[in-house]
């Protein structure tokens, strides 16, 4: 998959959650307070609320509807309601640039 800028990185502030947009996918993009960028699926697989209306503690986000919690460097459920983790997307910081691939969703 060809690589879309989504962001720059100078715009996303350490321990900050950004919905961005990759050709039509909304896409949670975390920057982590030690400045790592991750990106994760922005729907939680519960009741599909926004996960980056969330709610950030270390590398971990919870959902605002029903604190479904998911480690966004991994996509894994870390705890329920939802019962399935989330698509991961491959994070490249080209200059002041945040691009996106997409994985493969986790099972």
């Amino acid at each position: 998959m060809a690589k879309h800028q989504v962001a720059e990185l100078t715009r996303l502030d350490p321990g900050s959650l950004t919905r961005c947009d990759l050709e039509g996918t909304p896409v949670c993009v975390v920057r982590l307070d030690s400045g790592e960028v991750f990106a994760i699926a922005d729907t939680c697989p519960h009741e599909e609320a926004s996960l980056s209306e969330g709610f950030l503690e270390g590398s971990a986000v919870e959902c605002p509807w029903h604190s479904s919690v998911f480690d966004v460097r991994t996509g894994e459920l870390l705890g329920p309601p939802a019962t399935e983790p989330v698509q991961t997307f491959q994070v490249v910081i080209e200059g002041d640039g945040v691009w996106l691939e997409a994985t493969a969703p986790r099972a």
